[in-house]
């Protein structure tokens, strides 16, 4: 199910610009952010928008939601245009290191490489998840434990 809602997401997308006024800090997650740039190698797809960004959240937390188990973390989107990824832990064991964070990442990449989309494109060996939402229009990623660790990756 969720391979499918990554390939009907990703169908579409367009750039959105980064803010550099950050309100959602200290509200979803806590500051300070640290932040790093990932240079992705995927093109942004022409005709996403808002809406899109927004089906791709609502179907990956109905998918967690369907789950027999409580979530670890929430995926949302926030900014005007919905183009700021947030993932924030939703229990006190989840992303209180930059190396947990990217080991959910990892596990994003891992479905994201199983979509009939990265295979079409063949690309399945090559992108990862942050690949899959610059394809989508987001221009952030900001993974927390809602606690006391934040890190942004700026997607250029």
């Amino acid at each position: 199910m969720i391979q499918r809602l990554l390939a009907i997401a990703i169908l579409l997308a367009v750039p959105a610009a980064v803010s550099a006024d950050d309100r959602h800090e200290g509200y979803y997650y806590p500051g300070p952010v640290t932040e790093e740039v990932y240079g992705s190698r995927a093109e942004m797809m022409p005709d996403a928008d808002r809406g899109v960004r927004l089906s791709f959240i609502t179907g990956f937390t109905q998918e967690q939601f369907g789950r027999a188990y409580t979530p670890p973390y929430a995926l949302f989107a926030k900014g005007a245009d919905s183009e700021k990824l947030l993932l924030v832990a939703t229990g006190p064991g989840g992303f209180r290191t930059i190396h947990q964070a990217r080991a959910v990442l990892a596990q994003l990449t891992a479905i994201s490489r199983g979509t009939p989309l990265f295979r079409d494109l063949k690309v399945e060996e090559i992108f990862t998840f942050l690949d899959l939402v610059k394809m989508m229009g987001f221009t952030q990623v900001t993974v927390s434990d809602g606690s006391n660790f934040a890190h942004r990756i700026v997607i250029e």
